[in-house]
């Protein structure tokens, strides 16, 4: 496994349960991590910079040729979305459990992505066809697309480089202030533009093909709540999306990846406004919401991927794939609020809840040590029942059980956003329209709902 946390433990759990012997990377700051104690053998590559430990190509290597590891499952993050990477380790002989380097490279620049979908039959938002190179160009593509339009960097992600022009007399701004902050984040200056959309939801398709054309859609999951265009809570299916609009979105994009015979996991991500979905772009990896859908579909992903990688055909079919109740899951991090400063630490006492449709994704146990060279996410909990609102209560009741002692955390937040209305209804939509438009969402994250005491 070349990461870390929850998700080594994921992958190390799957490999268990097919008989398989795991191994862990670590840096020293991991080395009493949870992965590392679960799994067979563990190699430590390099000092606690994720730069030079969880990113060092030739240390993963290395560890691959030490222990005589055939394949290494990359996680989510650092080099999971890394072509280099994917063609380094084939070139070893060693097999990555993911897409071809091709994809990945294909779906990593957006534009690229967007004119490949496109010809794939993918609906996409109105925009360029590439770059748009001056701004003069961009005036006039704004102008013919029709205002609001909304700059963003070609290699972007986490919402920067990203700038919404209302009018013609913002292009100017949008589009020198997008350039200067891709090329600072990014160290490419390359942007486009498309029609900016005021009131969409985040809808993403999970998809999985076996590389030899064959590919399914799994439905899609809603992410429409986030903070900073990070993801905070993720559930499925999405509770505006109809049965009909669910298997013609779905159908659209399990026939795309199998015309490339994609191999293993992916997500197709849109926007979804009025009844139409507008592709936004593709990870080509495990998402780290996976578990909402393998709970509604009672699937277990990483163990698909390990089988496809293998040169196995997958273990369903479409026809295989009904949904069963809802699911949500809820992002937990280390973090101080209302500012959501990391908070590392250690973690002095540790509980986890249980009971009927509850999962708790963690490497955390009593004592653990929380690094601060690393994202602050700590643990996910997942919940299943048989429609949203049992879900929903569940995922209260939950809450109330955890117990994560020691540090700051994130579970209060969610304690609140439970009483608010528009949660439970389910009336969300992708933070574009909030906070990029001006108007800022309703107040979920400050004020008496934040003091919450746990039962």
């Amino acid at each position: 496994m070349a990461n870390r946390g929850e998700i080594a433990l994921r992958v190390i759990r799957a490999a268990r349960e097919m008989g398989i012997r795991s191994v862990a990377v670590h840096s020293t700051a991991d080395a009493d991590a949870m992965h590392v104690r679960m799994a067979d053998e563990s190699v430590c590559i390099g000092p606690a910079p994720s730069s030079d430990s969880y990113l060092s190509i030739p240390s993963i290597i290395a560890a691959c040729e030490v222990t005589g590891a055939q394949a290494i499952h990359p996680g989510y993050g650092f080099l999971s979305e890394n072509a280099n990477f994917v063609q380094i380790v084939e070139d070893h002989d060693i097999v990555f459990i993911g897409p071809r380097a091709e994809h990945i490279r294909i779906m990593g620049d957006k534009i690229t992505a967007k004119e490949t979908m496109r010809a794939l039959g993918v609906p996409c938002v109105p925009g360029s066809e590439g770059g748009v190179p001056d701004l003069a160009m961009a005036g006039a593509i704004s102008g013919d697309i029709g205002y609001p339009v909304i700059v963003k960097a070609t290699a972007g992600g986490g919402g920067r480089g990203m700038k919404v022009a209302r009018s013609e007399a913002e292009i100017e701004r949008a589009f020198l202030t997008a350039r200067s902050e891709a090329k600072a984040a990014f160290g490419n200056p390359d942007v486009y533009i498309e029609k900016y959309l005021a009131r969409p939801r985040h809808i993403e398709i999970q998809v999985f093909g076996d590389g030899k054309g064959n590919a399914v859609h799994l439905g899609e999951r809603d992410c429409s709540l986030q903070r900073r265009h990070q993801k905070v809570m993720e559930e499925a299916p999405g509770p505006c999306i109809s049965d009909e609009e669910r298997a013609r979105i779905g159908g659209i994009c399990a026939e795309a990846v199998a015309r490339i015979s994609y191999a293993g996991a992916g997500t197709i991500e849109f926007l979804y406004e009025d009844g139409e979905f507008y592709f936004i772009e593709m990870n080509t990896r495990l998402q780290v919401e996976h578990p909402v859908t393998e709970a509604i579909f009672g699937v277990d992903l990483v163990r698909e991927q390990i089988r496809v990688a293998e040169g196995l055909p997958m273990s369903f079919t479409q026809d295989d794939l009904t949904i069963n109740g809802h699911a949500i899951e809820v992002r937990i991090n280390a973090e101080k609020l209302p500012d959501f400063s990391p908070r590392p630490g250690r973690i002095t006492q540790f509980h986890a809840p249980g009971g009927l449709g509850v999962r708790m994704d963690s490497a955390l146990y009593d004592g653990y040590v929380i690094p601060p060279y690393y994202d602050s996410l700590i643990a996910k909990l997942i919940v299943h029942g048989r429609d949203r609102k049992t879900a929903l209560s569940r995922l209260g009741r939950a809450l109330g059980e955890l117990i994560v002692d020691g540090v700051d955390t994130t579970v209060p937040l969610f304690h609140a956003l439970l009483q608010e209305d528009d949660i439970r209804r389910g009336r969300l939509q992708h933070p574009l329209a909030g906070d990029m438009a001006g108007n800022q969402p309703a107040r979920m994250t400050s004020g008496p709902a934040l003091r919450v005491r746990r039962p």
